[in-house]
C-alpha cells in the first residue's frame, strides 16, 4: 500500500495521492523506490529517481495525466492506452508547481471581477469621492461576489475538508470559516434584512489569499528543489557498449556488469569502476569537492559527475537504489521529513492558535455587537479579521522550510543529514572526538626524512611487490621524485621484518631491526636519534651486506587536519583523538594538531568507553569516524559523524555523513548546525511575535483609544505577508557560508 506525505508537513499521511490540507502542495510517495504499478504522483523529482535509476520508465494517460504506471497497459479511469512519460516536459506540474499554478491562475482570472466589486461598492466610491449607483446594483455585488467566493474560494475549502477529515483543523479551514462568514452575511444582507453587505471585504479578502499562497508556493519551490536537481544530474542516454562498438540506450536500460563508454565533457550514467582510460571527474555536484579528482584503472566513478578530459570505459557496479545519487536522495528525503525538537514544539503552539482565532473572531464579534454595540457590520468585520490575522501559517512554515533548505545546502557541501534532530544537537558539541587513521591523518605512509635517492630507488625496487602499507610509502616516494625503480630478481619476504633481493646484480635487504639482526648487523652508526625517531616507524636499507641508510615513515596527516581543529577551538569546542597507536606515535601526532586530548592504544572495542568518559565528565561529544570499525562510538555520541563515505553514503549508526574526508567537513557540519538553529529562532520569533502583536490589533483592542482597526483584507495581506518573509528568511540560508 502506498502512502503519501507532504513535503512541507511530514506528518501528514494519506493513502491516496492530493493536495495537503495544511499548505496545498501535493502530497508525494513516502517511498517512490516502492511505489507500486498505478499511482498517482505530481512529483517527476521522484519520477526521474526512479526512473533514472533503473527501476523502469513511466506510462502516463493522455486524459488524465495524474495516472501513472511503470508497466504500458490501459488507464484504469477511461481505458486509454498509457503513453510513455516525458518526464523533461513534466517540470512544471510538480507538487507545489501545481499548486503554485492552481493559486496563480486563479488570482487572475478573479482579479477583474475584484476590481469591479471594489468600484461597484459604496464604501469604495465615498472614499474615492464619485457615485455610481444603479438599480440591481446589490444583485450585480451578489454575482460577482458568488463567483468570486466559490471559484477563489474552492482551494481553500478543498483543503479546509482535507483537514476536517483528518481531524486537524489548522490554517485553511480558518480561511474557509472566514470567508464564508463574510459571505453568508452578505447574502443575508441582500435578500433577507436590509444593511450593509460585505462583498468587496471578503472580494479582495479571497484575491489576497491566492496572491499570498502563490508567492509563497513559489517560495516553497525555490526551497524544495534539491530532489529534483539531483535527479536531473544523471544523463537520460548511456554509450553501452555491444561487443566492440556502442550504442546509445537509456540509463534506465543499464544493468549490474555492463560496460559504458565515457566521452570527455559527458556526465557519468552511473555507478561504476574504471576497467580503462584515464582522466580527472568533477565530483562537486555529488560530494562537494571543489577540486578535480584523478581518476584511473580500478578507480570508483559515480553517476551524475562529469568527465573533464580522457575517455573512460566504465563497468557498472551499482544500479537503481544502490547508486549514490538515489542513497543521497533517500537521505535528504529522510532528513526533510524528520522532525527536530523545536518543530514537535511549534506544531503544537500552530494548533493551540487554531483554536485561539476561533475564540478571538467569537468573543469579537459578541464584544462589539452586545458589549459595545457598533452595529453587526462592524462586530462582524472585526471577528473576519481576527480569524484571518491569527491564522498559525507562518508558525507551520517557520521550521520546516529552514530544515528544506538546510538539507539541501548540507548535500550540496557533502554533508549528508539524516536525522534533523542530531543536526539540532550539533549546535551544543563541546567536545569532538576523531579517530586518527584515516580521518586526521590519511592512513598512508609517507617519508619523513631525506634519504638518499640511489638508496630509495634501491629500496623501491624491493618493496615494490610488497603490499604493506609502509613498502607502498617508500614505493610512492620513489615515485613522487620520478626515481627509476629497477625490476627485482631472487625475491625473498620475510614476515614481520621485511624483505630482500637482488637489485641490478646488488643484493638488497629492507626491513625493520629485526631483519638486520637476522644479517649479522650491528652497526647503529646509522640508527635515527631519539628525537629522530620520536613518532616514526624506521625502515633499514642493507646494500651488498652494509648497512647505508634508514627512511623514516609516519602515518601522513591530512592538510586541513591542523586548521580543523583551530577552528573547532575557536568555536569553543575540544578536541580528542583516539587512536590504537603507541604513545609515542599518537603525542607527536597530536602536537603537531594541537589536540586537547589523546587517547592512545585504545582498542576497537574500547573506542566506545573512551566517549563515554567524556560524556559523563558532562560534554556533549561528537563522535567522527569511518562510520565502520566506529559504529558502537558513533551510536554511544550524542551526535555521530561518518566521515569519507564516498558512494557508501548509507551509514546506519551515523547522524551524519561526510562525503570527503576532510575533517574542514565536521567543522562546517557543526557550523551548518548552528547556522540552521539561528534561522529557526528567527522565523519562531517573528511567526510567535506576529501573532501575539496581530491577534489584540485585529481584535480591537486598540480602537477605542487610538482608532486602531483592521480590515480584513488587511489582515490577510499582513498574514500572507508573514508567511512569505518566513519563507525568505530561510532561503537566506542558502546563501551561508560554512566555515
Amino acid at each position: 500500500m502506498n502512502t503519501y506525505i507532504c513535503p512541507m508537513h511530514p506528518e501528514v499521511h494519506s493513502k491516496k495521492p492530493g493536495k495537503c490540507p495544511k499548505c496545498g502542495m501535493q502530497l508525494v510517495l513516502k517511498d517512490p523506490l516502492k511505489g507500486g504499478n498505478i499511482a498517482k504522483i505530481k512529483t517527476p523529482e521522484h519520477l526521474s529517481q526512479v526512473s533514472r535509476d533503473g527501476i523502469g520508465v513511466f506510462y502516463t494517460c493522455p486524459m488524465d495525466p495524474d495516472v501513472v504506471s511503470d508497466k504500458p497497459g490501459k488507464c484504469p479511469k477511461c481505458g486509454m492506452d498509457l503513453n510513455l512519460m516525458d518526464l523533461g516536459s513534466s517540470h512544471q506540474k510538480e507538487g507545489h508547481g501545481g499548486a503554485e499554478g492552481d493559486f496563480r491562475q486563479r488570482f487572475f482570472l478573479t482579479l477583474p471581477l475584484v476590481l469591479l466589486t471594489m468600484t461597484l461598492s459604496p464604501n469604495i466610491q465615498m472614499w474615492l469621492g464619485f457615485s455610481f449607483n444603479f438599480i440591481g446594483r446589490e444583485l450585480t455585488l451578489f454575482f460577482l461576489g458568488t463567483i468570486i467566493f466559490f471559484f477563489g474560494g474552492l482551494p481553500f475549502f478543498r483543503a479546509a475538508r482535507g483537514e476536517l477529515k483528518q481531524k486537524n483543523p489548522a490554517m485553511m479551514t480558518l480561511v474557509a470559516f472566514a470567508i464564508s462568514i463574510g459571505y453568508v452575511f452578505s447574502v443575508a444582507a441582500t435578500f433577507l434584512f436590509p444593511g450593509e453587505s460585505l462583498y468587496w471585504e471578503i472580494a479582495t479578502l479571497i484575491s489576497v489569499f491566492l496572491l499570498g499562497h502563490w508567492l509563497e508556493m513559489r517560495a516553497v519551490r525555490g526551497a524544495t528543489g534539491a530532489l529534483s536537481e539531483l535527479a536531473r544530474l544523471i544523463p537520460p542516454s548511456a554509450h553501452l557498449f555491444k561487443g566492440n562498438h556502442t550504442v546509445d540506450v537509456p540509463t534506465s536500460q543499464i544493468k549490474l556488469g555492463d560496460r559504458v563508454l565515457v566521452k570527455p565533457g559527458e556526465k557519468v550514467p552511473i555507478d561504476g569502476l574504471v576497467i580503462s582510460g584515464e582522466t580527472s571527474v568533477d565530483e562537486s555536484m555529488v560530494t562537494g569537492e571543489s577540486r578535480p579528482i584523478g581518476k584511473k584503472n580500478g578507480d570508483k566513478v559515480i553517476g551524475g559527475t562529469v568527465n573533464q578530459d580522457g575517455s573512460l570505459t566504465v563497468e557498472v557496479t551499482k544500479v537503481g537504489i544502490d547508486t549514490a545519487i538515489a542513497q543521497i536522495m533517500k537521505l535528504i528525503r529522510e532528513a526533510q521529513a524528520s522532525k527536530p525538537n523545536v518543530q514537535l514544539l511549534a506544531d503544537k503552539a500552530a494548533g493551540v492558535l487554531f483554536y485561539v482565532a476561533v475564540i478571538a473572531g467569537i468573543t469579537s464579534f459578541i464584544f462589539w455587537f452586545f458589549v459595545i454595540p457598533q452595529g453587526v457590520i462592524f462586530a462582524a468585520t472585526v471577528a473576519v479579521a481576527a480569524i484571518v490575522i491569527a491564522c498559525p501559517h507562518a508558525l507551520g512554515l517557520a521550521i520546516p522550510t529552514v530544515t528544506t533548505i538546510t538539507s539541501t545546502l548540507g548535500a550540496k557541501n557533502g554533508i549528508l543529514i539524516k536525522d534533523m534532530k542530531g543536526l539540532e544537537i550539533a549546535r551544543k558539541l563541546n567536545y569532538v572526538v576523531f579517530d586518527k587513521t584515516g580521518t586526521l591523518t590519511r592512513g598512508e605512509f609517507g617519508v619523513t626524512n631525506k634519504v638518499d635517492a640511489r638508496i630509495l630507488a634501491l629500496a623501491a625496487a624491493v618493496e615494490i611487490h610488497s603490499q604493506h602499507s609502509i613498502a607502498k610509502g617508500i614505493v610512492n616516494e620513489a615515485r613522487k621524485q620520478k626515481l627509476k625503480i629497477s625490476e627485482v630478481k631472487d625475491f625473498k619476504s620475510f614476515p614481520g621484518k621485511g624483505a630482500m633481493g637482488t637489485v641490478d646484480g646488488i643484493k638488497v635487504a629492507v626491513g625493520n631491526r629485526a631483519l638486520l639482526l637476522d644479517q649479522g648487523i650491528h652497526d647503529k652508526s646509522k640508527f635515527p636519534s631519539e628525537d629522530q625517531g620520536k613518532g616514526k616507524t624506521p625502515v633499514y636499507v642493507i646494500v651488498a651486506d652494509k648497512l647505508t641508510g634508514v627512511i623514516l615513515l609516519a602515518d601522513i596527516v591530512r592538510e586541513d587536519s591542523k586548521e580543523a581543529i583551530e577552528k573547532l577551538h575557536d568555536m569553543d569546542i575540544k578536541t580528542a583523538m583516539l587512536t590504537g597507536d603507541t604513545k609515542d606515535v599518537a603525542q607527536d601526532v597530536g602536537k603537531q594538531l594541537g589536540v586537547d586530548t589523546i587517547f592512545a592504544e585504545v582498542l576497537p572495542e574500547e573506542k566506545v568507553n573512551k566517549v563515554k568518559e567524556l560524556q559523563n565528565s558532562g560534554n556533549v561529544v561528537a563522535m567522527v569516524g569511518d562510520g565502520v570499525n566506529d559504529a558502537p562510538s558513533l551510536t554511544q555520541a550524542h551526535v555521530g559523524i561518518a566521515i569519507g563515505a564516498g558512494t557508501d553514503v548509507a551509514v546506519e549508526s551515523a547522524d551524519i555523513v561526510l562525503m570527503k574526508n576532510d575533517p574542514m567537513d565536521v567543522v562546517k557540519a557543526i557550523s551548518l548546525s548552528r547556522k540552521t538553529n539561528a534561522k529557526m529562532v528567527q522565523n519562531l520569533f517573528w511567526a510567535t511575535g506576529y501573532n501575539v502583536l496581530a491577534i489584540p490589533i485585529a481584535a480591537g483592542v486598540f480602537y477605542p483609544s487610538f482608532g486602531l482597526l483592521l480590515k480584513p483584507e488587511w489582515a490577510a495581506i499582513l498574514m500572507s505577508l508573514s508567511s512569505v518573509i518566513v519563507i525568505v528568511n530561510a532561503l537566506w540560508l542558502r546563501r551561508a557560508k560554512l566555515d
